[in-house]
């Protein structure tokens, strides 16, 4: 059983989308951050600014830039006039340490890397302040960009061996995009508030690419903090917003005579992680916004279901497939299953991945029959609405019983005085695994383990009790704002931590 909708498009890349956009309408804003506002005009020009200082440096078609930047208009630039000469970018997180982001340079073959004077890297760093030097020449004219030309290497996070790299061409990048616009109802009178990192693909596509092809605008935050956040979108005044849930259930926790005005919201986004129902219902309520969560992955370019804006939404699901877009559920057999059977999720449609740079055995494991095979469980409910059971990966497996850690989160999640709650599996030498909860609490919440323990007796079957509830000031996040369950694993091998 699958769902599935369309889209249609005659633009063949990005290339030429800053001077559309310039072309049309000159004046009205485009990107913004914390130093600069950019109209269409001037966006234009940083963009051939960069694209000239890039070809002198050699940059050409077919080769790859890195830009190893925080979140900036910068970035944005140094994106569109990599695309401008015909060259794929691949963006690094600037956390990283110098090995890992070298590997990634390395990897991707890139050609130069711009960044800051401060980054210690072997190969031409190119510090970013020159991409905007005054009398630079405009630069050439935009190349002549295939649909099927790389465009974007994200690498994933890592967390079973050495980083991938997601080989994301132009057809895929506007695949997604018109996919997004069209499930969104994304318009030129839409502005996007970005606080997600422009390193990954949510960030780079739903924040950006997909508002900017509307003919809308994007104003850029440096970094995220609860306390100011609100500030910000009363400056702003944003249309809309992408968040992970971790991100809203700080926002949920600030305190009740907070100054929050979300007048100017027309929606908020959540993504990258499962949101519990009982956080969304409470941001819904606090806030006054409509909440739409959706489901997908880098190697889908950025997301493949969403709940939709001006339907019915399902919190506790994932929603329908995306205009263009399709999603089955395979069963172990390899079959399609009906609905309501669990098995693993799997998508097709024009945005999947063209592979994995340079490791084709892990791309043939992965993009089978042309489907992405994504490794998680789910099902489709009656109304084809996706929902998510758990990583296999993640799986518990006790005394040869399937055990899904989302299950246990989720019974967590109701309790009013939890924020956050990760459930993982311990090894055992008796019955190979036993169920680890760890979670943080609300501020001024007065919740105790034995309430915890007392909350999963009452709702879950004896073999899925936490054997441990250990209570922390915070979760551990990867740099996406996921909870690092692999962290959390290291934690559990290395305590003491006793029974309950």
């Amino acid at each position: 059983m699958s769902t599935q909708s369309s889209s249609t498009s005659a633009r063949t890349s990005f290339s030429t989308l800053p001077d559309e956009r310039a072309r049309a309408h000159p004046d009205a804003p485009c990107v913004a951050d914390d130093d600069v506002q950019l109209d269409n005009a001037a966006f234009l020009q940083r963009v051939q600014r960069a694209a000239a200082v890039l070809a002198d440096r050699g940059v050409g078609p077919g080769d790859v830039v890195a830009i190893v930047l925080p979140n900036r208009a910068e970035l944005v630039v140094s994106l569109f006039a990599t695309w401008r000469l015909g060259a794929a970018a691949t963006p690094v997180n600037p956390v990283l340490t110098r090995t890992e982001m070298q590997f990634q340079i390395d990897d991707a073959a890139s050609k130069v890397v711009v960044g800051t004077v401060e980054l210690q890297l072997d190969g031409e760093v190119l510090d970013v302040g020159a991409l905007n030097a005054e009398g630079s020449e405009p630069g050439p004219d935009p190349a002549d960009v295939a649909a099927t030309d790389l465009a974007l290497l994200i690498y994933t996070s890592g967390t079973t061996g050495k980083p991938k790299g997601v080989m994301l061409d132009h057809a895929n990048l506007l695949s997604m995009c018109e996919s997004a616009r069209d499930a969104l109802h994304i318009s030129s009178d839409d502005h996007s508030l970005l606080i997600l990192p422009l390193f990954h693909a949510n960030g780079i596509v739903a924040g950006t690419m997909t508002p900017l092809l509307a003919g809308g605008q994007v104003t850029i935050a440096a970094k995220f903090s609860p306390k100011t956040f609100f500030s910000l979108v009363s400056a702003a005044r944003p249309t809309y917003f992408s968040a992970v849930p971790a991100i809203y259930a700080m926002l949920s926790a600030l305190p009740e005579n907070a100054d929050v005005d979300t007048s100017s919201l027309r929606l908020v986004v959540c993504g990258a992680a499962p949101m519990p129902a009982e956080l969304i219902q409470r941001v819904e309520e606090r806030f006054g916004v409509v909440l739409v969560e959706g489901y997908g992955l880098s190697e889908g370019t950025c997301a493949s279901t969403i709940n939709p804006v001006d339907g019915v939404r399902k919190p506790g699901t994932v929603g329908p497939a995306m205009p263009g877009q399709e999603v089955a559920i395979l069963g172990e057999d390899s079959t399609h299953l009906p609905q309501g059977e669990r098995g693993e999720v799997i998508l097709r449609g024009p945005n999947i991945m063209r592979g994995y740079l340079n490791r084709p055995e892990e791309t043939a494991r992965t993009l089978v029959d042309g489907w992405l095979h994504t490794g998680d469980v789910g099902y489709l409910d009656e109304d084809g609405y996706l929902v998510l059971v758990d990583r296999i990966k993640d799986m518990i497996i006790r005394g040869g019983e399937n055990i899904y850690p989302k299950e246990i989160e989720s019974t967590l999640y109701t309790h009013d005085g939890v924020l956050e709650a990760a459930v993982i599996g311990r090894a055992d030498d008796v019955l190979g695994e036993v169920v680890v909860a760890y979670v943080a609490l609300r501020p001024e919440a007065d919740a105790t383990v034995e309430d915890l323990h007392a909350l999963c007796l009452e709702h879950l079957a004896k073999y899925k009790q936490p054997v441990l509830i250990e209570l922390m000031d915070e979760l551990p996040k990867n740099p996406v704002g996921k909870i690092d369950k692999p962290t959390l694993r290291k934690h559990s091998s290395n305590s003491e931590a006793t029974t309950a």
